[in-house]
């Protein structure tokens, strides 16, 4: 029996991600879950997170595990472990997959699977308690007020959905204390705890932006103290919608400088280099110098041959030629 791993990936609307295989592959034109084979010495959770990688070209988090799957397709047997896992990726680039489509939950069970992957389907359908009219249960006491920092760190470590870290993420609205410690557990070592964090804080700031406004210095000058590709897409996600002019000039220069070399790496991550180019794409608005230099960088990326970075990157060529240029001359 050969063991395999699927992965129910959600993004933050709480869409689940399909794909479509090719003519001829084993199950031609069926949909699945993505996912491989685990090598020898692998674990399971090792195996989604590459197989992801190879195939989508997107970084996951692992929230949880469904009940695994055993079928016989007459050609071969499998075991299939599926993982429950969350994204801030929404643009797959499809490496092996010839479609892919992002699905409400209501609407797995119209989707041609193959036969393994309905079982997984439904398991999932499950785990959330799904019903059309499914009311959100809400998994802490809402009169929560933690004021111990392991309270606090337990709250965040616990979260498992989308929905789930909306309620936090209205809580640290609330609670400086909270909310300091989601950017506190955000430059944290244990990864799963960086990334709900930084996910959450997110959640926060799109809401109520003028929050994160007096931590901005002291995040961009930590930008390379991140060692978490997720909590750093998370944190670079935020800046993207930040005013520029909120930061300092010196502040400025430390971020042009750290997304320029963001865009110069070749072991940087898709997601992290288009965030980058929006955020040098703001700072070109306000400094037209560094409009040439942006270009440059987005140009060189066009040999790469990704698709999702190809694409915005000609956005952002596109919106720098559309820039007046005498707004940028009056900045001079």
């Amino acid at each position: 029996m050969i063991n395999v791993t699927c992965a129910v990936i959600r993004n933050e609307d709480g869409q689940i991600l399909v794909v479509q295989r090719g003519e001829d592959t084993d199950h031609p034109l069926k949909w699945e879950f993505p996912g491989g084979k685990v090598d020898k010495g692998e674990t399971g959770e090792e195996c989604i997170i590459r197989e992801i990688r190879e195939e989508l070209s997107i970084d996951v988090v692992i929230f949880g595990k469904l009940p695994v799957v055993e079928h016989d397709y007459g050609t071969k047997q499998i075991r299939l472990i599926p993982f429950i896992c969350d994204t801030l990726d929404d643009m797959p680039v499809l490496n092996e997959h010839v479609s892919f489509e992002w699905l409400a939950p209501g609407e797995l069970g119209k989707v041609d699977f193959s036969e393994a992957d309905i079982s997984v389907a439904e398991y999932y359908l499950k785990s959330i308690n799904f019903t059309e009219d499914a009311p959100l249960k809400v998994p802490f006491r809402s009169e929560v007020t933690p004021d111990e920092d392991s309270e606090i760190r337990n709250m965040i470590y616990r979260i498992m959905s989308t929905k789930e870290a909306e309620w936090v993420a209205a809580s640290a609205a609330e609670s400086p204390e909270i909310f300091k410690k989601l950017i506190e557990f955000s430059y944290s070592d244990d990864k799963k705890l960086a990334f709900h964090s930084s996910w959450t804080l997110n959640k926060v700031c799109d809401k109520n932006p003028e929050l994160i406004i007096p931590f901005l210095p002291a995040i961009v000058e930590s930008l390379g103290k991140i060692d978490n590709e997720s909590a750093l897409r998370s944190i670079l996600r935020i800046l993207t919608m930040t005013e520029m002019t909120r930061l300092s000039v010196k502040h400025h220069g430390i971020l042009a400088e750290y997304c320029f070399s963001a865009l110069r790496s070749g072991y940087t991550a898709i997601a992290i280099k288009a965030y980058s180019m929006e955020i040098l794409y703001r700072l070109a608005v306000l400094y037209p110098e560094l409009a040439n230099e942006l270009s440059a960088s987005i140009n060189m990326l066009q040999g790469e041959g990704s698709a999702g970075i190809i694409s915005r990157g000609r956005m952002i060529l596109k919106k720098l030629s559309d820039t007046p240029k005498e707004k940028g001359s009056s900045q001079k």
